[in-house]
């Protein structure tokens, strides 16, 4: 993403301070502790229970790590074009690119259903910490604790789930100083509705990526489907019949991946000097290796085209999370908002007991993960499909062979079936794309790790990158969803006889790469666990709990106004209009003219249309809310809980907010709902949609 070229205008740091002292708009907010007096005090507004539990109901954890919303009786699912793309690429093909073309089901009956897409709805949230706290007794060292509190909480999921019929996930919040689980009701016959061309989805490529003004139509539909007919849910976002205006509130409710604003400065030292640059590093090399393959051919370009959009869009946002860590007054106030609970810890006795070495004991434990990090990143399955699905394959049939409490977490009976479930799901398959990048995988392990690293010698035995790849993707049969299937149906036994080259590498690099995950989590993982855990408790108890936690891909609620912000030396508007989208497709030449790779063209029916459309209508607005990766696809909804736009991007400014929040300049970006309802109309004529989310 990008780097913040200005100094950044005072956040007060949720890090250390308590509720009375965070930014206004600031806060990725949990259900169970919603918002509601900051909301009351500045907007003499707050909802209630009932507005809650509609907008919750709504919301979707959509398939691949992105948000969504119900947008109809009849199960329509809202998200953005970006979040749905490799669904959509993974129905596409040579004949029918629905990446470039779009894509529009007639009738509900040629709505195409894409394996492996899974949504799901939050249904409850329950707190466990009190339960674990009982499970892990006193006096047990870092790495008991954490394989108690592992055990504990695999068992209590599968309890869950057997009583609910419901999916459960553990949650972990405030640095694990509460623990709940999450319980979902999964769905997985979707179906793909609508999708409009890529180039207006993307408008302005990535060079206009993370900024704003914007013209991105950056959104496509789904259905859900149950027992053959559409989903009907109870609770669904109706589309506003009304006028969002600069100083409207508005909420987002969605899934932020990742934040780290609760991290002691330590940690966040060490991802700024070692964990980012060398996360950079490897996905430079990552894009490198899809770009060059798309330059074999036009085909090749469409196969890999998904990847190296995700990859960019990877680049662009870890380059601004690691600007914030590099803003010297940003850092300065970090430091002094960790003194200041350090210096809260030392006076009390009891607190001073339990978490007055845990900031030094954290530091120290960095060096071991400085120590290990680049082999725990080189050592995997170097970019090949094929020997993920093997390494799936060998350790489900050992795992399988042991009790729950025995296996990785990841293999519990509370997570295995749905482990099976997607080994087996059909997906496109590309030979020539495998052996190209299994090749790149092995050669950057290679220069890495060196070759007499004892998993380097296990994956090329003597040979070149190249040959062994060759050799592997060539002799396997797991490409077959039907090969996978069988496997996993002969289990150990199967396994051990397999002759498959991919079954057969998988054998020889899982015991190296189970020896590091211990060491991993025996040196590293526990240290931070147990004492990130006791620093939380220590801040609550110095500063109460009226706060939110980082952000752990979990259901959040943020608030903010639309609003103008401060950029190139000027106030930017809070509305683009489909005015402003044609002005800048002039203003760089049209279509005749293709700089920067055509970023600014526009699909022919866009030009046909374009008498058709009205130029004052809202496109894309900025508002005053605190997002992360993760809430691409989120509803954005008004007081009266109807749906208003489609987050699909922040600022550039908004980045660093992995770390702090600046409340002068972060800005989630949105698709105005009007526009979307307006190019289903003119453009695409898709009436019945129109009239389907209009609920004409």
């Amino acid at each position: 993403m990008r780097s913040c070229a200005r100094t950044l205008a005072l956040p007060l740091l949720a890090l250390t301070l308590g509720a009375s002292n965070l930014l206004a708009e600031e806060g990725m907010w949990t259900f169970d502790n919603p918002p509601t007096r900051k909301l009351s005090e500045k907007y003499g507004w707050a909802p209630d229970q009932a507005w809650l539990d509609h907008v919750r109901l709504s919301a979707l954890r959509f398939g691949n790590g992105c948000s969504a919303s119900f947008v109809s009786k009849d199960g329509l699912v809202l998200t953005n074009h970006h979040c749905g793309r490799g669904f959509i690429q993974r129905l596409s093909s040579r004949e029918a690119d629905y990446i470039r073309h779009g894509f529009a089901a007639a009738t509900r009956e040629r709505e195409l259903k894409v394996p492996g897409l899974e949504v799901m709805t939050l249904m409850a949230m329950d707190n466990i910490t009190e339960r674990l706290a009982k499970a892990v007794k006193a006096g047990l060292s870092e790495q008991e604790s954490l394989k108690v509190r592992e055990v504990e909480i695999e068992k209590i999921k599968l309890e869950m789930q057997e009583k609910s019929g419901l999916t459960c996930d553990h949650v972990n919040l405030y640095q694990g100083s509460e623990h709940w689980i999450y319980s979902y009701r999964k769905h997985t016959d979707v179906r793909l509705v609508f999708a409009p061309e890529q180039q207006i989805a993307f408008f302005g490529g990535d060079s206009d990526n993370f900024t704003f003004p914007r013209h991105n139509l950056d959104f496509c539909l789904f259905r859900v489907y149950e027992n053959g007919q559409p989903y009907q849910p109870k609770d669904f976002l109706h589309w506003t019949r009304g006028s969002l205006k600069a100083g409207d509130l508005t909420f987002v409710t969605g899934h932020p991946a990742r934040t780290n604003r609760q991290d002691t400065l330590a940690q966040m030292i060490f991802s700024r000097d070692v964990a980012i640059p060398l996360r950079m590093k490897s996905m430079e090399h990552r894009k490198a290796a899809l770009v060059d393959f798309a330059a074999t051919s036009k085909e090749a370009a469409r196969q890999v085209g998904t990847q190296i959009f995700g990859v960019e869009n990877g680049l662009k946002a870890t380059s601004g999370y690691w600007s914030g860590l590099k803003d010297r007054a940003a850092m300065a106030r970090i430091a002094a908002a960790e003194a200041e609970l350090r210096g809260q810890v030392a006076k009390d006795p009891r607190l001073a007991a339990a978490a007055g070495s845990s900031w030094d004991k954290i530091e120290a434990v960095l060096q071991t993960a400085k120590d290990l990090i680049k082999e725990s990143q080189s050592v995997g399955t170097a970019n090949s499909t094929l020997l993920g699905q093997a390494l799936s394959l060998v350790r489900i049939s050992d795992e399988e062979a042991l009790p729950s409490e025995q296996r990785l977490q990841e293999y519990s009976d509370a997570n295995l079936k749905s482990q099976k479930a997607r080994l087996v799901v059909p997906g496109p398959y590309y030979p020539e794309l495998e052996a190209f990048l299994f090749t790149r995988g092995l050669e950057e392990a290679l220069r890495e790790l060196g070759p007499q690293h004892r998993f380097v010698q296990a994956m090329l035995g003597g040979k070149t990158p190249a040959e062994v790849a060759k050799a592997a993707v060539e002799g396997s049969m797991l490409s077959d969803p039907e090969v996978r299937k069988a496997l996993l149906a002969g289990g150990k036994k199967a396994i051990a006889v397999s002759t498959d080259p991919m079954i057969l590498l998988a054998r020889k690099m899982d015991p190296i790469s189970r020896e590091l995950r211990r060491r991993q989590e025996e040196q590293v993982t526990s240290v931070l666990t147990e004492h990130g855990s006791r620093i939380a408790k220590a801040r609550f108890a110095a500063y109460g709990k009226n706060t939110y936690p980082d952000a752990t891909s979990t259901l959040r609620l943020s608030y903010g106004a639309v609003a103008e912000h401060p950029g190139n030396g000027t106030l930017l508007q809070p509305f683009t209009t489909f005015g402003g989208l044609f002005d800048r497709y002039d203003g760089w030449g049209g279509n005749e003219a293709k700089a920067h790779e055509g970023a600014w063209t526009l699909p022919q029916r866009w030009l046909e249309k374009r008498s058709a459309l009205t130029p004052s209508v809202p496109f894309n607005f900025a508002h005053k809310v605190d997002i992360i990766g993760g809430n691409s696809g989120s509803p954005v909804i008004d007081r009266k809980g109807e749906l208003v736009g489609l987050i699909f991007d922040g600022n550039i400014e908004s980045l660093p907010g992995n770390y702090f929040y600046d409340e002068v300049a972060n800005r989630g970006v949105s698709v105005d709902a009007r526009a979307i309802l307006h190019a289903l109309d003119k453009v695409y004529g898709a009436t019945e949609l129109v009239a389907e989310l209009a609920g004409y």
